[in-house]
């Protein structure tokens, strides 16, 4: 099963340092980039991270980053 596509371009975001944040990996939630339980139906769990550093991040936003949650450039190809 592949996650659906939010979007096809990464979410630039300010993250805190040492909080925990919750990357929505179905591509379901309203509340993107982050987890809303959408995923409750499907076979996708949100990914949990805490941020290193207080800084801009860019997530990924189409659910197909090698990278984990972060931006790798793959919905270049989609």
């Amino acid at each position: 099963m592949k996650p659906h596509i939010a979007q096809k371009s990464p979410y630039a975001l300010e993250v805190t340092a040492g909080q925990s944040y919750y990357w929505c990996s179905c591509g379901q939630s309203k509340n993107q980039p982050f987890c809303d339980g959408s995923h409750q139906s499907t076979a996708f769990t949100p990914v949990s991270f805490i941020a290193e550093k207080t800084e801009t991040v860019y997530l990924c936003g189409c659910k197909h980053s090698a990278n984990g949650v972060f931006c790798d450039g793959s919905h270049n190809k989609l």
